[in-house]
């Protein structure tokens, strides 16, 4: 039996009271399931401007003081619980940081002031031990903007109580470091030896990712293949070198899905419910995912959906590239969900314009819209250059929505490639991230779709049938703290 853990999660964004990508799934689903676990997890974030589901919120009266920047600061401390769970929530008001309703974006309107931001949230989720009298086994940090907490533990709190708590950082995406002036060491309040190679130091600039890498106890990403293609010049964006040589203390933990929101048989914002037996619901999501994107209603056309941030990383200016091609070669639909990058925008607006009533675009983000999207479906195309792990692909098996992915990431650590000889799969997987990559294996699938139905039950069978809960994670995250906190314990051992 695993020993009750004291854990506090420090995160920028925490599901579902404010969410940009799945870091804030993965903070509040593991939060959640070490919850059931027996264990005692609190959450540490910012109080953004027009956050949701925090009318349960209470202020204390008492501030919170944050010591950085060679002055003493304040906060506001207001608790709650996560939703749906006994996880413990602290959010952080400090209006001068965060009352603007974006993550990344703060109150000046640019991305200038986040090394200030982002020290003091570090900052404060290490005064706030203090506040509470509540000291951590574990302090789970995640991505760049929580890299300084590590660093403190090691530095400034080495010889009070919360220094002896192990750090674990969870890497989500290498694409994103945080990258500041070096005067942000002096603003955070860290020693001056913390600027160097082994360190914070990088380029002559500070990257907080990679210091935070440096001062962890242990180190995860969100699958095992991410984490070996974080090892390489191609994949772990300049700090590779880091990662192989702490390969030891990398983790590579796929993700699992919130069973409670995303579930064919109880979710509540979509027309119908179903299951992997009775699979008529499904067909009356494909007829309102038709309707809502202005396709032709058509139950025998293959309708290939995409759920996304509208992206290069995510593959999706491959899609844009053979769209004419697709509409003038495949009898399918396309129908597009997601904001990002202005060109691709106007590129999926632009195919919906040439092909009314068979490309759908709808340039938005609807938690509502990407349920039914996912739902009615038939295919999900994620083309991704890379990904570490993605969720898009896990949400689309539960619901019988079969992947189409590129060989990459925790995409090919969660699709199982579908043979025709032997009829096993749950998915459709390609190898190289070209135009004709894609183009084919959307052929493949669409093939499959109207010369194999028999098959395209199977797979749809099997992928309704795999596991994406975060039981097995919850675990696996569990045995790496207590070896983290057996590693920290013993740094402070006498010899």
């Amino acid at each position: 039996m695993v020993a009750k853990l004291k854990i506090l999660m420090v995160a920028p964004e925490v599901t579902p009271i404010i969410k940009v990508g799945g870091l804030a799934d993965v903070v509040g689903a593991l939060s959640k399931a070490l919850v059931k676990r027996g264990h005692d997890v609190r959450i540490v974030m910012p109080k953004y401007a027009g956050m949701k589901h925090i009318e349960e919120a209470k202020p204390d009266e008492r501030p919170l003081v944050v010591r950085l920047g060679g002055h003493e600061s304040y906060a506001r401390v207001w608790r709650q619980n996560l939703p749906e769970s006994e996880a413990k929530l602290y959010l952080l008001e400090h209006n001068q940081f965060f009352d603007a309703p974006s993550v990344y974006v703060g109150p000046s309107g640019n991305e200038d002031d986040n090394a200030q931001r982002f020290s003091f949230l570090c900052r404060a989720a290490i005064d706030l031990t203090d506040y509470l009298g509540w000291v951590p086994d574990v302090v789970h940090c995640h991505d760049w903007a929580t890299g300084l907490t590590p660093i403190y533990l090691n530095t400034t709190e080495l010889n009070k109580p919360i220094g002896k708590a192990a750090s674990v950082l969870t890497l989500h995406n290498m694409e994103h470091q945080g990258w500041f002036h070096r005067n942000m060491v002096r603003y955070a309040a860290l020693p001056d030896s913390v600027f160097r190679p082994d360190g914070l130091e990088s380029m002559g600039e500070a990257n907080m990712l990679k210091g935070g890498m440096y001062h962890s106890t242990k180190i995860t990403t969100v699958s095992p293949t991410y984490a070996k293609e974080i090892q390489t010049p191609g994949g772990g964006g300049g700090l590779h070198h880091i990662l192989s040589a702490r390969m030891n203390d990398l983790v590579g933990v796929i993700n699992g899905i919130d069973e409670t929101e995303w579930n064919p048989q109880t979710d509540q914002l979509i027309p119908a419910r179903f299951t992997a037996k009775r699979l008529k619901g499904k067909a009356r999501c494909k007829e309102a995912l038709q309707r809502a994107y202005g396709l032709n209603v058509d139950a025998t056309i293959p309708v290939f959906a995409v759920v996304s941030r509208l992206a290069n990383q995510k593959g999706l200016d491959l899609l844009s590239a053979i769209g004419h091609r697709l509409m003038a070669d495949m009898q399918i639909q396309i129908a597009v969900l997601g904001t990002g990058e202005a060109w691709l925008e106007n590129a999926f607006r632009e195919l919906a314009h040439h092909y009314p009533g068979r490309f759908g675009t709808r340039i938005e983000f609807s938690n509502e819209l990407a349920h039914l999207t996912t739902a009615g479906a038939d295919f999900f195309v994620m083309p991704s250059r890379f990904e570490p792990c993605g969720l898009g692909q896990l949400y689309a098996m539960t619901y019988g929505t079969l992947p189409i992915v590129r060989a990459t990431g925790g995409l090919i650590d969660t699709v199982e490639k579908y043979s025709e000889y032997c009829s096993t799969g749950t998915g459709f997987v390609f190898d190289h991230a070209t135009e004709d990559g894609l183009y084919y294996t959307m052929g493949w699938a669409c093939s499959t779709y109207y010369d194999r139905p028999q098959d395209m039950r199977v797979l749809q069978q099997n992928a309704m049938q795999q596991s994406f809960s975060w039981d097995q994670p919850a675990q696996e995250y569990e045995a790496l703290y207590e070896e983290a906190v057996e590693i920290r314990r013993a740094a402070f051992e006498p010899r």
